[in-house]
């Protein structure tokens, strides 16, 4: 297990730094995307919506990597490469409304449908580098 320094850390819970996350295909090639990022102190959280591509690849292949540059500074960034250790809809809708009021402003996702099932995916860092 890796742990992020509190710098580190900073830019994962302060400021609007986007990360890039990148999950498996079944059929084995790469998916990226672009998605806001969190921190709970132990694991990085990203939010979805169940039936997007990239929670199906992360339900099926644990294993990420994923990116983030701060907003201020793109010539440093963090990598980190870990498992998703856990997707749960537990908590997933206020998680993305606190995502909302950190990116956009707003107390509330504007985008949520009514059978949308959001999610927090919690990875589990193995290995951090950066620059």
């Amino acid at each position: 297990m890796a742990q992020l320094t509190p710098d580190q850390a900073k830019l994962f819970t302060e400021g609007q730094n986007f990360a890039h996350l990148a999950t498996v295909n079944k059929d084995g090639t790469p998916q990226v995307t672009p998605v806001w990022i969190d921190f709970d102190g132990t694991h990085v959280l990203v939010n979805s919506e169940q039936k997007r591509r990239k929670t199906r690849n992360m339900q099926r292949n644990p294993n990420v990597a994923l990116s983030l540059q701060p907003a201020d500074n793109p010539y440093t960034y963090v990598e980190v490469r870990g498992k998703v250790v856990e997707i749960t809809p537990e908590g997933g809708f206020e998680h993305i409304d606190k995502m909302a009021k950190k990116y956009m402003g707003q107390d509330s996702y504007p985008w949520n449908k009514p059978d949308d099932v959001r999610v927090i995916v919690k990875i589990q860092p193995e290995h951090i580098s950066g620059m």
